[in-house]
C-alpha cells in the first residue's frame, strides 16, 4: 500500500537562447513531481511541466490531491482509476479554482502520473507494456470519460481498442526499429540565423528528416527568411514545421500562412489563442493542406473534444504533463483515433513518459507512428534518459514511465 506522499519544486535553468519562443522569452523548465511510496520500497515519480514561476503552488496542490492516496493499494486503486481521477477532480472547493485547467490541472497531471509509474514498477514493467498488457476494459476503467459521453462512451472506447486488437502483431515492429523523432531545437526563437543554419546541418547529419522552427516575431519578414533557412538546408524532402507559440492575432495568422504557401510547411502550431477553438476552425480551412497543430496549452479532454466537433486540429498535441496525467492522454486519443486526426505530443517532460504513450498509441490503437518530438536540454537530469539516434527513438526497457531523476 502507499505509505507516503511527497512534492518537490525542480527548476532547471537552461542555456543561452534554449527553450525561447515568441511568448516564453525566458524559460526555466520546471516539474512540480509527486513521489509514492509504498510498503514494498517502490516509488512512483510523477511530473507536471511549468516554466518557473508557480511551480511551487502546483506542488501545494498535487500534495492536497494525493491525500486520499495514502493507504491505498496501488493494484486496487489502478482497477478503478477513473472513477477516483474523476472525484479527485470534482473535490467540491477545490474545483473552483479550476475547474478542469490552470494549477488544480496540473497538480492532477503530477498526482496521476506518479500513480502511472507506481504501477508499472510494481509490475516490473516499462509503461508502454503495462498499456499493451491491460483488456480494453481494465484501460477503460483507468479513464475518467465524463463530459465526453456525446462522442465517445466507455463501451466506444473499449470497440475502439478491440478493433485493433488483431493486427497488432503488424504493428509491433516499431519495438525493434524505434519510434520516429524530429528536432525542435533547431530553431529556438532566440537563436541566430547563423545559429538556425548550423543546427539544421547538424540535425540532418544525426538522422532527423522533420523538425521545427519557432517563429512569431513582430516583422514577419524575419519569419519568413528564418522559415526559408531551415527549408533550404533541410531540404525539399524534409518535414518542416514551425511554432508561433499562440502569439499571432487571427489576421496575421492568416497572413502568415498565405506567405508561406510556396515554402511547404507540414504544420502551423498554436498559431492564435489556444482558447479560439473557432479561430482555429477557420485557420484549419486556410492552411489547408499545411495543417494547424494545436494541444500544448489546452488544459482538459472537454476542450480537445471540442476542437475534434469543429474540424479545428490537423494534428493533435495533447500532453500528460498538462492535462490529466497518462489517464486523460489516453481519453483524448481515443477520440483523436475516432475522428482520424494524429497525435504528435507536446512533450513538456521532454519526451520521457510520451515514448512511451506513443507506442501504445500506435500499436494498441493503431495510430499512424508519425513523430515525436526530440528536445534534449534536460536529457542528463533522468536516470534513464530517452535515446535517440539517427532520428530514432529507442524503445525504453525499464520497470515505470522513466520519470525518475538523477
Amino acid at each position: 500500500m502507499i505509505t507516503q506522499i511527497t512534492t518537490s519544486d525542480k527548476r532547471f535553468p537552461l542555456g543561452p537562447g534554449a527553450g525561447s519562443d515568441a511568448i516564453h522569452r525566458d524559460p526555466v523548465y520546471s516539474y512540480a513531481v509527486t513521489l509514492l511510496k509504498d510498503d514494498n520500497g517502490h516509488t512512483g515519480t510523477g511530473l507536471a511541466f511549468t516554466l518557473g514561476e508557480g511551480n511551487d503552488l502546483v506542488c501545494k496542490a498535487a500534495a492536497f490531491l494525493a491525500q486520499s492516496l495514502k493507504g491505498r493499494d496501488i493494484e486496487e486503486l489502478m482497477a478503478d482509476f477513473g472513477n477516483w481521477q474523476r472525484g479527485v477532480s470534482n473535490e467540491q472547493q477545490f474545483r473552483w479554482l479550476g475547474p478542469h485547467k490552470g494549477v488544480v490541472q496540473l497538480a492532477l497531471a503530477s498526482v496521476t502520473n506518479a500513480c502511472w509509474d507506481l504501477w508499472a514498477k510494481k509490475r516490473g514493467v516499462p509503461l508502454w507494456k503495462l498499456l499493451l498488457d491491460l483488456s480494453p476494459e481494465q484501460l477503460v476503467a483507468t479513464l475518467d470519460l465524463s463530459y465526453l459521453e456525446d462522442v465517445l462512451t466507455a463501451e466506444q472506447a473499449v470497440q475502439i481498442l478491440r478493433t485493433a486488437l488483431p493486427t497488432r502483431g503488424e504493428r509491433e515492429g516499431i519495438l525493434q526499429v524505434g519510434y520516429p523523432g524530429y528536432d525542435t531545437s533547431i530553431g529556438w526563437f532566440n537563436y541566430s540565423d547563423e545559429t538556425v543554419k548550423e543546427n539544421v546541418r547538424r540535425s540532418v547529419e544525426n538522422g532527423f528528416t522533420a523538425m521545427k522552427l519557432k517563429v512569431g516575431d513582430m516583422d514577419m519578414n524575419k519569419d519568413l527568411r528564418r522559415t526559408a533557412i531551415v527549408r533550404e538546408g533541410a531540404g525539399d524532402e524534409a518535414t518542416v514545421m514551425v511554432d508561433s507559440n499562440q502569439q499571432w492575432s487571427m489576421p496575421r495568422a492568416l497572413e502568415f500562412g498565405e506567405r508561406t504557401r510556396d515554402l511547404n510547411l507540414y504544420w502551423i502550431e498554436e498559431p492564435t489563442h489556444p482558447d479560439d477553438i473557432l479561430g482555429h476552425a477557420t485557420l484549419a480551412k486556410a492552411y489547408g493542406p499545411t495543417k494547424v497543430a494545436a494541444g500544448e496549452h489546452v488544459p482538459n479532454r472537454i476542450i480537445f473534444k471540442n476542437y475534434l466537433q469543429a474540424d479545428a486540429l490537423g494534428i493533435c498535441q495533447v500532453d500528460a504533463v498538462r492535462v490529466a496525467g497518462v489517464s486523460e492522454f489516453i481519453a483524448v486519443s481515443l477520440m483523436c483515433r475516432k475522428y482520424e486526426i494524429p497525435v504528435v505530443p507536446h512533450v513538456g517532460d521532454m519526451g520521457q513518459i510520451h515514448q512511451h504513450l506513443v507506442l501504445f498509441n500506435h500499436i494498441g490503437m493503431d495510430h499512424e507512428a508519425l513523430m515525436l518530438e526530440q528536445i534534449p536540454h534536460l536529457k542528463g537530469k533522468f536516470k534513464n534518459p530517452c535515446v535517440v539516434e539517427n532520428g530514432l527513438y529507442h524503445i525504453p526497457q525499464e520497470p515505470g514511465v522513466s520519470s525518475d531523476f538523477l
